[in-house]
């Protein structure tokens, strides 16, 4: 991987500075500044004290220049470091890019982050001076351009700035699959700031802040963190539980936020979805009790609608504050499709709905309904989503909680629920259908008389691409063959 690009696939846990000093929110100011002065260090994180569930998690910072324009001249030793110290402070994940965690703080200037595990305990941080170097001048330019300000237009900007970084990366010969998880990336992080942007509008018209915690929701391929270039929405809400009485007083300020979130989303470039999987819609904004009670009740009705919502549902991860709550409602799904024979046939039926683009003698079958693209193969309807539809039968079937293609191909081979001929197969398929369908997007993109589309024709492509595409059909018709007498043989 080239220099110029590595930043964008440098994980925040690979480039943490020294271990930071860590002390309770009961130690004393003098005591924190003994443990900086000793230890050399340029800030102190401060955890949760006592015996419940949030023990040992991050609720604050302190940094040099804390101690000189707060601390020195208005604390004196024997106060605790809660007085003083910053609450709450923005924090990234080990597991998130480099990249990332320099935007973040050019965007709110700060020198340090804070990094967290899942379970909010500090893991260290990521220093900016340090993060600089290692990124460079020239591709902090094109951070700064991923990382626009939250207006709109700002926001329209970042993926103009996206798609010329996939170009770059494509230039660069990286996987597919991987720059597909990029661009999820930064989607998610633009759902977000939209999200930020929405609320902050609600505030402004006089609604106040939220009325409760919430988490955002992202369905469908950014859930599997395999976008393409222009994704539709598939988004929710989970929100924290609350007595069905208050429903009145609590349900238009989320009505108001998703409309005005789902709005800012068309506006910068994730149309509305078809299907009306977006927040707005009253089924994907729920309680988390009444997500649970969504699952069971698909796992109870046969549906071909219910199916469908379930199908897209269960690819979802959280975004952004709460996300426990996503990763605690996957555990809920894991157990509850795991042993459901209603469910899994259900699912069955629609996915063989789902067939890949080959016909009689292992020849293409090419469109030839749409004008626009006669002769041209969809790649994602018929090729990639055969393969994640059977794939995440199984994946439910057998409780694996990852989302994606390749992970939930590297989870069922751990679990020897396919062999390592059919995970090989199926994941030389994924990357090359991919690497496809990205290059033909990108070239749509460049061509003003094209929409971006999932349209490749075959004419443009190698011999060599030709075989290996019609490989990697054949391998994930196989699959979706396996799969159904498999699931057949357990269900009925």
């Amino acid at each position: 991987m080239r220099t110029r690009t590595k930043v964008f696939f440098s994980r925040v846990a690979d480039n943490l500075g020294r271990h930071p000093v860590i002390l309770d929110e009961n130690a004393s100011v003098g005591e924190m500044l003994d443990r900086m002065a000793s230890e050399r260090a340029d800030c102190v994180l401060i955890v949760k004290d006592g015996a419940g569930p949030d023990h040992g998690s991050l609720v604050g910072i302190v940094t040099e220049q804390d101690v000189v324009r707060r601390i020195a001249l208005r604390s004196v030793p024997s106060d605790p470091v809660r007085a003083v110290m910053t609450i709450a402070p923005h924090s990234v994940s080990g597991d998130d890019y480099l990249y990332y965690a320099i935007a973040m703080m050019r965007r709110r200037g700060l020198r340090y982050m804070p990094v967290v595990r899942e379970d909010g305990h500090p893991l260290g941080v990521v220093e900016l001076h340090r993060a600089l170097a290692i990124a460079g001048e020239i591709i902090v330019g094109e951070i700064d351009r991923l990382c626009h300000d939250r207006s709109l237009e700002g926001l329209g900007a970042v993926k103009a700035a996206q798609v010329e970084l996939a170009v770059r990366l494509m230039e660069d010969k990286i996987p597919a699959p991987d720059i597909l998880a990029l661009i999820s990336h930064i989607n998610a992080d633009l759902h977000l700031r939209a999200l930020d942007a929405a609320q902050s509008a609600l505030e402004d018209e006089g609604m106040g802040a939220p009325p409760l915690p919430f988490n955002l929701m992202i369905m469908g391929s950014g859930g599997r963190g395999e976008n393409y270039l222009y994704p539709d929405q598939d988004n929710g809400f989970i929100i924290d539980n609350y007595p069905d009485e208050d429903h009145v007083k609590i349900d238009p300020y989320f009505i108001a936020l998703a409309e005005r979130f789902n709005d800012n989303l068309d506006a910068i470039g994730f149309p509305y979805c078809n299907g009306h999987v977006m927040a707005r819609n009253p089924l994907w904004r729920k309680t988390r009790d009444q997500w649970r009670h969504q699952i069971a009740l698909w796992e109870k009705r046969r549906s071909n609608i219910l199916i469908r919502h379930a199908d897209i549902f269960f690819d979802f991860r959280g975004a952004g504050p709460n996300s426990q709550w996503a990763r605690a409602l996957r555990r809920d799904v894991c157990e509850i499709a795991a042993g459901s024979k209603n469910l899994l046939g259900s699912m069955l039926k629609e996915a063989k709905r789902a067939s890949v683009a080959l016909g009689w003698f292992g020849r293409f079958t090419l469109e030839k309904e749409k004008e626009e693209h006669l002769g041209a193969i969809n790649l994602k309807h018929r090729g990639t989503l055969p393969l994640v539809s059977h794939l995440r039968l199984l994946a439910l079937r057998d409780g694996v909680g990852e989302t994606g293609t390749l992970e939930r191909l590297a989870a069922l081979r751990k679990k020897d629920a396919i062999s390592a001929k059919t995970h090989d197969y199926l994941a030389a398929a994924f990357h090359h259908i991919s690497f496809l369908l990205l290059r033909q997007q990108l070239a749509d993109f460049q061509d003003p008389n094209r929409n971006v589309s999932n349209y490749v024709h075959p004419t443009n492509l190698t011999a060599y691409e030709k075989d290996e595409l019609g490989d990697a059909l054949k391998a994930i018709e196989r699959f979706a063959d396996e799969v159904a007498l498999e699931l057949s043989g357990e269900i009925f």
